[in-house]
């Protein structure tokens, strides 16, 4: 039994206004893995996987902004 240790970790922020995006992104074995958070409160938002850290990355953050942005609308309307 092989035990997998994630590699190439890497962590971001990225502006959508008015929110933040926290980015972590990851390799796991052959694959690679994104999740996004929103700083305040840290709700994760959306994740990824897909075979390189740019795939996964734009698959997780193109969800996330999707989503902060719908909920940005929301507030507006409110």
């Amino acid at each position: 039994m092989s035990t997998l240790i994630p590699q190439e970790y890497r962590e971001r922020t990225e502006a959508v206004p008015p929110f933040k995006m926290h980015i972590v992104s990851y390799k796991l074995g052959d694959k690679y893995f994104c999740t996004v958070d929103n700083v305040d409160p840290g709700a994760n938002i959306a994740r990824a996987e897909g075979s390189t850290r740019e795939n996964a990355e734009a698959n997780a953050t193109a969800k996330a902004r999707a989503r902060l942005e719908y909920s940005a609308t929301r507030i507006q309307q409110v």
